[in-house]
C-alpha cells in the first residue's frame, strides 16, 4: 500500500471522544526524504453524539430559527445581515437548512456539542468520524450539504474539493472499493447562529474547520487539502494536478532567488515527508525560517502572494477578504519562505510561507514525489482560539 498509513478497507472508531489522532507524521526539521508522514488509519475518531445539543425532532426548524435570530436579530432581514455580518447569517442559515433536510434519526449524528475535544478531533487520513457521511445522505440533503459549503466558500472553492474527491475516485480505481468518494462527513458543533458555533467537512485529505465565534468572527482554519496522485498521469483525468499551480509558483520563487537568498531559503536537503504542523502538532514547527518576502523583488513576491491566495482563494469573498487583512495586519513581508528538497519537478520537495501567525506548508514526497498535502493555519486563531477566548472572558465580566 502507498503511505497515508492506510493499511486496508477498516475503521478503528471508538465510542469516546478523546481526539486520539495518532498521525505519526515526524516532519520534524531533519529532512525525511523517506516520508514519516504516515497516516495511520487507526486514528481515534471520538463521537460526541449523545452530547448533541438538543437532538431528534426537538431540533425544529422553528426551534433552530428561533436560536438564530436571538442571535443575529433576524436572519429574514437583509438590512440586519449586513450590519452584523451576511457571511455569519447566510452561513447559519444554509446549516438550518441542512439539519431540517435530515431525518430525526440522522440529526443526532450531524448535530454534536460545541464544547469538548470532538471539534478540534481533525485529520487528513481515512478514518471513521464523527458526523453524517455523504453515503448516508439522499440527494436533496447533499445538496443541502453543499449550500452549506457554498455559503463558506468560493467556486473555485468548492471546485477543490470537487478535486480533492475525485482523486478519491482515482483511487478507488486502483485500490479498490475501500478507496470511498462518498464518505466523507458534515457536522455541525453547536446551535447555528447561536454563538459560538461551528461546522466541519472532512474526509481523506480533506478537512475544513469553520468556528463562529461571533458574527464579525469567523475562524476558518486549520484547513487541508491533500492530492494522490499529485498529478494524474492516465485514465480521464490524466493531467489533473490539484496544487500544480502553487508547487509551480514556489519553485519559481525558488529558481528565482539569488545565491545569498537562496542560502537561507533552503532549510533542507531532503523533503520533511509530509507538513511539520499536523493534527495536534503545530508547536513543532518552530520559530519561521527561510527568506523574508520583504527582501525579495515585486515578481517573486508576488509568486509568493498567489501561494497564499491558493488557500485564501478557496474562501468566500467576504471570508476571504478578511483572512487577507488578517495577514497584511501580521505584516505580508514577514512571512519567510523556506524550502526543502529537490528543485526539479518529479524530486520530492517541501516548501511554507511562514510568519508570526500564518503558516502555510507544501509537500510532495510520498509515492515517488507524487503525493501532496497541503495546509494552512492560523498558528493564534486555529478553530477560533482567540475569539473564543475573548467571548468566555466577556462572559465571565458580564459583557
Amino acid at each position: 500500500m502507498p503511505h497515508d498509513g492506510d493499511h486496508g478497507p477498516h475503521d478503528h472508531a471508538h465510542g469516546h471522544a478523546h481526539g486520539h489522532a495518532h498521525g505519526h507524521a515526524h516532519g520534524h526539521e531533519h529532512g525525511h526524504g523517506h516520508g514519516h508522514g504516515h497516516e495511520h488509519r487507526h486514528a481515534v475518531a471520538g463521537r460526541h453524539r449523545n452530547a448533541a445539543v438538543g437532538g431528534g425532532d426537538a431540533l425544529s426548524r422553528r426551534g433552530l430559527l428561533a436560536a438564530a435570530a436571538a442571535a443575529t436579530a433576524g436572519l429574514a432581514a437583509p438590512g440586519a445581515l449586513r450590519a452584523q455580518g451576511a457571511p455569519a447569517a447566510s452561513i447559519a442559515a444554509r446549516a438550518i437548512d441542512f439539519l431540517e433536510a435530515l431525518t430525526a434519526a440522522q440529526r443526532p449524528r450531524a448535530l454534536l456539542a460545541f464544547p469538548g475535544g470532538e471539534r478540534e478531533n481533525w485529520h487528513y487520513v481515512p478514518r471513521a468520524r464523527a458526523g453524517l457521511p455523504l453515503r448516508q445522505m439522499d440527494p436533496p440533503q447533499r445538496r443541502a450539504a453543499r449550500a452549506l459549503l457554498g455559503a463558506a466558500l468560493s467556486d473555485a472553492g468548492l471546485a477543490r474539493v470537487d478535486g480533492v474527491v475525485r482523486l478519491e475516485g482515482v483511487l478507488r480505481e486502483s485500490e479498490g472499493e475501500w478507496r470511498d468518494p462518498d464518505n466523507y462527513v458534515l457536522a455541525v458543533f453547536g446551535t447555528p447562529g447561536a454563538f459560538p458555533w461551528g461546522f466541519r467537512f472532512e474526509g481523506h485529505h480533506l478537512s475544513l474547520n469553520f468556528t463562529l465565534a461571533g458574527p464579525e468572527a469567523i475562524a476558518v482554519t486549520p484547513a487541508f487539502f491533500g492530492a494522490n496522485p499529485a498529478n494524474v498521469r492516465r485514465g480521464q483525468h490524466a493531467g489533473f494536478r490539484l496544487w500544480g499551480a502553487e508547487e509551480d509558483h514556489a519553485r519559481a520563487v525558488l529558481r528565482g532567488l539569488d545565491a545569498r537568498a537562496r542560502a537561507v531559503a533552503v532549510i533542507a536537503d531532503r523533503s520533511m515527508g509530509d507538513i511539520v504542523a499536523g493534527p495536534g502538532r503545530e508547536r513543532e514547527i518552530g520559530a519561521p525560517r527561510g527568506v523574508a518576502l520583504g527582501t525579495l523583488p515585486a515578481e517573486l513576491k508576488a509568486r509568493a502572494a498567489a501561494i497564499v491566495e491558493g488557500f485564501l482563494g478557496h474562501l468566500q469573498a467576504d471570508l476571504a477578504q478578511r483572512q487577507t487583512a488578517r495577514i497584511r495586519q501580521g505584516g505580508f513581508d514577514a512571512l519567510r519562505f523556506a524550502w526543502a528538497g529537490g528543485a526539479e519537478p518529479g524530486e520530492a520537495h517541501y516548501f511554507r510561507l511562514h510568519g508570526p501567525t500564518t503558516l502555510v506548508e507544501h509537500d510532495n514526497t510520498q509515492n515517488g514525489a507524487n503525493h501532496v498535502h497541503a495546509v494552512w493555519r492560523d498558528l493564534t486563531a486555529d478553530f477560533g482560539r482567540d475569539a473564543l477566548a475573548d467571548h468566555y472572558k466577556a462572559q465571565r465580566h458580564g459583557g
